[in-house]
């Protein structure tokens, strides 16, 4: 099967630039400010690369995050996480519930099949992402692996 045009942007900008480009163009096709990849490492979700569509400095809680206090801890475990505002049970006590409410991830695997990170976009408002771009965000799961630091 061919690569999609967009896919093909994506592929591109990480082979010339790697990964902060790459999620810049995707962060550019949601309405949520930020669009990240985390790498699951000794417990702690730790921050590979984010785009912040407001340009400020990332906060130090945004760069490494226990895993079991993270959203990444149900793309893990599920397999992907969306949520936006909308009651989920998995959130109740959880400290992001009604700070973070606008989540969508993906995990990531490498070339073993080992689960080695996430994919996402989040915001604070609740922020719907469509089916396309959910669709589109599976393709480019599949491809950002290879280009982990």
């Amino acid at each position: 099967m061919s690569e999609t045009p967009a896919l093909q942007v994506v592929r591109g900008l990480l082979e010339r630039g790697g990964l902060s480009p790459a999620l810049d163009f995707l962060n550019r096709r949601v309405r949520h400010r930020f669009t990240a990849v985390y790498r699951l490492e000794s417990g702690v979700m730790r921050n590979v690369a984010i785009v912040d569509k407001q340009r400020d400095v990332i906060p130090d809680h945004l760069k490494a995050v226990p895993f079991e206090t993270s959203f990444c801890q149900f793309v893990l475990r599920d397999g992907f996480f969306r949520y936006h505002g909308l009651r989920d049970d998995r959130l109740e006590g959880h400290p992001y519930k009604g700070v973070v409410e606008s989540y969508v991830g993906l995990p990531l695997a490498d070339g073993d099949a080992q689960l080695v990170g996430t994919f996402c976009h989040f915001d604070f408002p609740p922020l719907p992402v469509s089916d396309e771009e959910f669709e589109f965000m599976q393709q480019v799961a599949k491809v950002l692996p290879d280009y982990l630091p």
